[in-house]
């Protein structure tokens, strides 16, 4: 399996954004599937996870209510939904996916920009 993401873009306070990560080579089926961020000078964040086929869904604290993970019916494709975004949303966005049934993470995709402007 190969991830894509895209989407990213420059938004304003309050704006939202939806990013896709595309799987080619495979499918989300059975897998772990995550979202990550990583802004200049932080370390790494977790901000959403799936897993088992739309199970155990999971957000960091940073951006409950405002984020939604989700799969497309065809299970190839992963999207964030961000809403009311804010200047500390700004960062590199990048998906990740486990092998089956397993609980790390072993594919990372490259990344998408992300730029909340105040």
């Amino acid at each position: 399996v190969q991830l894509q993401a895209f989407g990213g873009g420059l938004v304003q306070t309050g704006g939202s954004l939806k990013l896709s990560c595309a799987a080619s080579g495979g499918t989300f089926k059975s897998r772990l599937v995550g979202w990550f961020r990583q802004a200049v000078g932080k370390e790494r964040e977790n901000v959403a996870s799936i897993r088992w086929n739309n199970q155990n869904l999971r957000y960091a604290d940073s951006v409950k209510g405002r984020f939604a993970i989700s799969f497309d019916n065809a299970m190839n494709t992963v999207y964030l939904q961000m809403d009311n975004l804010k200047p500390e949303d700004t960062a590199l966005y990048y998906c990740a996916v486990g092998k089956q049934f397993s609980l790390e993470y072993s594919i990372w995709g490259q990344g998408t920009l992300v730029t909340v402007s105040s």
